[in-house]
């Protein structure tokens, strides 16, 4: 599909056109319209629920049109679209953005789509999948708002102006445009600024989809449990007119429900389905080598207790309604609600003392562990809250067979792939953890960061893909050592593809990677594995800061060598290196490190400064600044400063004034004194310093 050009003086929803060419307009444009609400609408509706309200946004904005004057014609414009195209288009965005900014309970009536056509039945439908790099820009898209996910589209596939979109955006009832516009320049520059071209693809396109069945054993058990609801409601009127004039049953009817049912007077269908074992989810076993994406609904049910159906449904009821004895936590932004359908099972088996079963329900891992002697093996994960009460049909259940209370554990795993799916942590014990590996894994081993020349040493795997005990990292006290997993991915996926993940206490372990230093002509370059000799250098001097990141849900965390320095007064040579953490649930956080030479390889470097909810360092905030007082082997003090690669002049303003027309400033100054520093960039905009 080409990049569609609109001129800026058509930007505007404009007059309301006559119906007639409102409906030439909407047929002529069609697919720009749709893929428009597409990109706009929220990604938590699901594909297939995106894709058909992306349809019913664009068709019912029709009637909108002036019905009254047919035959009124608006004046002719500079291209085929003309105003009634520009007004669909202005409905269109005011209707999508509508589902994630509520506007006031007048105006949602005006515009949001109204339910009905087009509806689809038995099938499920979704934009063909792309490759790596639309993936990425997918998952991009979700952790910004819907007005930046417009700007983005209309500027990238319509062609618009800036000053063009921030009008749309303003007309469409936005209350910060130019933010949204600003966020959406970062989103443009995906992927080395070919953001436009992915956002044209069949990945971002709903008018063409595949098709899929729905769920057909769903289906039997829907009709089955309607003919069953048919005949107790029959069964119950034959009862009523059976029944005394005093409106009593004759025979006590107490004790007719089983104990433990989920059919009582509170509770749903939907949560009974959703907590039955035998509707459980199941990957077949080499269905990972033939998926368009690989991430947890790809991974097979193992485990040497896949078919105990006590255990699972032991394990569904705590997670349908865990009773007070029942340690539930979570990582951060998890949410720790029952399942809306029945969930994928990873794996059930026995280990360390307990009985442990794995689910996946698309969003989150959950972990449920009972003993079978002893105690559970502890997560290290955050205690939540108990939930509010839940219909009685749900049965809590109490302590386990084996004695002693059961314990379940949230993690997010939404948006998961072939690095951040590839280990889940199934046991813990007080000597490391235990993994159960994605069956796209055909290689382990450990290894020590601090020790960054010693050789990877293997990992002993089981047949059903359980690892021996892998060192944790100390929680306190001295960081004299740093275990990380070697994982190497088949080659049925992937050529040589190895790389580094960590565990930071939850049951995804973070991927580890690494960006090199600038140099050159060289074009900047996404994060690579950190599995070579300059990524191993690099985090041996970093590794012990990954402390502070223990329990936070992080998914990934990357070491960016943005600037390299030669030190004056005979000072060798430094490296600036930002590490940036990506959570599951979206924000980042940064730590800028100083690395002055150093005699040995660990020596840690000197944080100069930290911020949280930011882009910076990574894919939308490429731009750094940052600086730090120095003080030479002669005994001189130096305020040092340091820019990423498209930083053209840096200036000091304060206890010293300075500038230097680099990417790098070193000059005399105070050990104390206050500094502000800014930085110009290759594109005329400023930075000011992190922190």
């Amino acid at each position: 599909m080409p990049t569609h050009r609109q001129p800026t003086d058509n930007a505007t929803t404009g007059p309301r056109p006559g119906v007639d060419d409102a409906e030439a307009a909407l047929v002529e444009h069609y697919p720009r319209l749709v893929r428009l609400a597409y990109l706009t609408l929220p990604p938590t509706l699901g594909r297939h629920r995106r894709v058909l309200t992306a349809h019913a946004t664009v068709q019912h904005v029709l009637p909108g049109a002036r019905k009254g004057d047919q035959k009124a014609r608006v004046p002719g414009q500079r291209t085929p679209s003309g105003s009634a195209f520009a007004w669909l288009r202005g409905q269109v965005l005011r209707a999508a953005l509508t589902h994630e900014q509520p506007a006031p309970w007048w105006r949602v009536r005006a515009v949001r789509p109204r339910t009905g056509l087009p509806l689809v039945v038995g099938l499920r439908l979704f934009p063909r999948a792309g490759g790596t790099d639309e993936l990425a820009l997918d998952q991009a898209l979700s952790t910004v708002n819907a007005p930046a996910r417009a700007a983005l589209a209309l500027r990238v596939l319509e062609g618009m102006s800036e000053p063009a979109v921030r009008a749309v955006l303003e007309d469409a009832g936005v209350a910060d445009p130019a933010a949204a516009v600003r966020t959406a320049e970062r989103l443009a520059s995906h992927r080395d600024g070919r953001a436009g071209k992915l956002l044209a693809t069949a990945e971002f396109d709903p008018c063409t989809v595949q098709t899929r069945p729905t769920d057909l054993l769903r289906r039997r058990q829907r009709s089955r449990i309607a003919g069953a609801a048919v005949a107790i409601a029959l069964a119950g009127t034959v009862l009523a007119v059976a029944l005394p004039e005093n409106g009593s049953p004759e025979q006590p009817v107490a004790g007719n429900r089983a104990e433990g049912s989920l059919y009582g007077p509170d509770g749903t269908a939907a949560l009974a389905r959703a907590l039955d074992p035998a509707l459980l989810e199941r990957a077949p076993e080499d269905a990972w080598a033939d998926a368009s994406r690989i991430d947890f609904s790809v991974w097979p049910a193992r485990g040497g207790r896949t078919d105990d159906t006590a255990l699972l449904k032991r394990a569904l009821r705590v997670w349908g309604g865990p009773g007070p004895v029942v340690r539930v936590s979570a990582t951060p932004g998890t949410g720790t609600v029952p399942p809306t359908q029945p969930p994928r099972l990873l794996y059930a088996g026995d280990l360390d003392g307990a009985a442990v079963v794995l689910f996946h329900d698309g969003q989150r891992i959950v972990r449920y562990a009972e003993p079978v002697s002893g105690r559970v093996p502890v997560s290290g994960q955050v205690p939540v809250p108990k939930r509010g009460p839940l219909p009685e049909s749900v049965r809590r259940e109490g302590p386990a067979p084996g004695g002693g209370a059961p314990s379940l554990d949230f993690a997010r795993a939404d948006q998961a792939d072939l690095t951040t799916a590839a280990a889940l942590a199934v046991s813990r014990t007080p000597d490391g953890a235990r993994y159960l590996l994605a069956p796209w894994i055909a290689g382990s081993a450990t290894r020590d960061l601090l020790a960054p020349g010693a050789p990877a040493r293997g990992l002993d795997v089981s047949a059903g893909g359980v690892t021996g005990v892998v060192p944790a990292p100390a929680p306190g006290g001295d960081c004299v050592t740093w275990p990380v997993m070697v994982l190497r991915s088949s080659a049925r996926i992937v050529e040589r593809h190895a790389f580094l993940v960590t565990d930071l206490g939850d049951p995804s372990p973070a991927h580890l990677t690494y960006v090199p230093p600038p140099g050159g002509d060289t074009p900047a370059r996404g994060p690579r594995e950190a599995t070579g000799e300059p990524a191993l250098l690099s985090w041996a001097r970093t590794a012990c800061s990954l402390r502070t990141l223990r329990g936070s849900g992080v998914r990934a965390v990357s070491n960016w060598v943005f600037a390299e320095q030669s030190l004056p007064d005979a000072g060798g040579r430094a490296a600036w290196v930002c590490t940036r953490a990506d959570t599951w649930r979206g924000p980042g956080r940064i730590l800028v490190q100083f690395q002055r030479p150093a005699s040995v390889p660990t020596a840690p470097g000197t944080v100069v400064a930290e911020a949280e909810n930011t882009a910076s360092c990574g894919r939308f905030g490429r731009h750094i600044l940052a600086g730090t007082h120095w003080e030479s082997p002669s005994g001189k003090w130096f305020l040092l400063a340091a820019g990423s690669r498209d930083v053209t002049r840096i200036e000091a303003v304060g206890s010293v004034r300075a500038n230097a027309s680099a990417t790098t400033l070193a000059v005399r100054a105070p050990r104390e004194g206050s500094v502000r520093l800014s930085a110009r960039l290759t594109g005329g905009g400023s930075l000011q310093a992190v922190g």
